[in-house]
């Protein structure tokens, strides 16, 4: 019931503009070739790091990243916007002069200007590819005069102050990068989510199927890839997922209560808390931790997600790794029947993710028609990289969904979707346009 639900979600997002899941275009066209070639930079503005990439794509799903990291301070995401993209100017242009120069990686003859894919995984409305209006500020970021402004505009400015040989090519999402990069690796890949923090996907979506773009005349029988933003799914009205009591409490106290209702019941970012409030509803009814101080518990955010993970694979008869847990972060002793209980319910937890994100990957695979032929689908992100089992159960959940041809959908671990994805962009976008087609897009 979820997943027919969610498909018509999607369905939904396609048709109009301004739906809870809104199913951005993104001016991606197709998928790559696998012939692209050549030195792209790309650079990532990402949650605590400015990450600059040149990637030299060698055909035949082959590329070499050489890349540098530059730290933001808190000031930066929440001081005037400008400055920050003078930042990433600045960034950029140390990584060109240091990698430049006799015998460095990057040869830029006068009056040539390399292609630059930037990623901007903040939700943006994008009317073209090298433009993208900042629609809110997410992952604790609030620099000012920004939201409301074209991002790609502002850089660009930034980029002529400090007179750098690039020219952006491509905005994108990192969620799109991921598409396109385990394409590019994985020739059978039609699917990418991401599972960390957030929860995202992107795929390829046939033009004719996009109502909402018709009046950009563009031909039926062309392909663009779609950013889902599927961390909305059943935001406000609460329709569809089975959500507890514990969930209704992390909504309520969030920053933006009713809003990323799918992305509260499966991201990196609340999983913890969800076993937090469990444990302490138990400490009120007096049947965890009797007569001992559990102040420490009690603080909003204290169990963090990547504990869940270490509970969940304690490989101790003992399960001593979940007495130290305990013990160091909580003061906490335990008892081997309160111990077996707490996996137990790490363990409903973190299925119940998966298996709610088998919902999302079902709707795409439903509605597009893969279940025959079979797909994969390149997953990044903490939860499936880091989270023991969660790929095997969300095997299990496509299972429960399609039966015995699930196994037909196999998940893998994505490319890099920010680095590399986005040069791969970049390079599909330069071709494009020196091939005439639709270069106002």
């Amino acid at each position: 019931m979820i997943t027919h639900s969610f498909r018509e979600t999607l369905d939904g997002g396609l048709e109009k503009t301004g739906q809870v899941v809104p199913m951005i275009p993104t001016f991606v066209f197709g998928w790559p070739s696998g012939d692209e070639l050549g030195d792209y930079l790309a650079i990532d503005l990402g949650g605590t790091n400015l990450r600059v990439c040149l990637v030299n794509l060698q055909g035949k799903g082959k590329f070499e990243v050489t890349q540098s990291k530059y730290r933001l301070s808190e000031e930066q995401k929440q001081d005037d916007g400008q400055k920050l993209f003078d930042f990433c100017a600045e960034s950029l242009k140390t990584f060109i002069d240091s990698n430049s120069g006799e015998g460095g990686l990057i040869q830029v003859s006068p009056g040539q200007k390399l292609p630059l894919g930037f990623t901007f995984s903040y939700p943006c409305k994008q009317d073209r590819i090298d433009h993208g209006v900042l629609i809110r500020w997410t992952k604790g970021f609030g620099a000012a005069n920004t939201e409301g402004e074209d991002v790609a505009a502002m850089f660009q400015k930034s980029l002529e102050k400090f007179e750098l040989p690039v020219t952006l090519t491509a905005l994108i999402n990192d969620t799109t990068g991921t598409l396109i990069a385990s394409r590019y690796v994985n020739p059978t890949t039609k699917i990418a989510c991401i599972f960390g923090t957030g929860c995202n996907a992107a795929y390829m979506e046939h033009i004719k199927d996009i109502p909402k773009i018709k009046d950009l005349g563009l031909p039926d029988n062309v392909d663009m890839a779609i950013n889902c933003e599927w961390g909305a799914f059943d935001s406000f009205e609460h329709e569809h997922l089975p959500r507890s009591k514990y969930d209704v409490i992390i909504d309520e106290a969030s920053n933006k209560p009713g809003e990323q209702a799918f992305e509260k019941l499966i991201s990196g970012r609340y999983l913890g808390e969800i076993m937090r409030l469990v444990i302490c509803e138990l400490i009120d009814d007096g049947i965890l931790f009797l007569g001992q101080n559990t102040y420490k518990v009690e603080v909003a955010n204290a169990l963090d997600t990547a504990l869940l993970s270490l509970m969940e694979s304690d490989p101790t008869d003992e399960l001593l790794m979940i007495i130290g847990i305990f013990s160091h972060f909580f003061a906490l002793e335990t008892t081997l029947a309160e111990r077996q209980f707490l996996r137990a319910i790490a363990r409903l937890i973190g299925r119940r993710a998966a298996r709610l994100s088998a919902c999302g990957i079902g709707a795409l695979v439903g509605k597009m028609g893969y279940l025959e032929d079979g797909c994969a689908v390149g997953c990044d992100g903490s939860l499936y990289n880091k989270y023991p089992g969660f790929a095997g159960r969300i095997h299990e959940g496509l299972i429960d969904i399609f039966g015995e041809k699930a196994s037909n959908i196999r998940t893998h671990h994505a490319e890099d979707g920010s680095g590399v994805g986005s040069a791969i962009i970049a390079a599909m976008t330069k071709a494009r346009k020196d091939a005439g087609l639709y270069v106002n897009l």
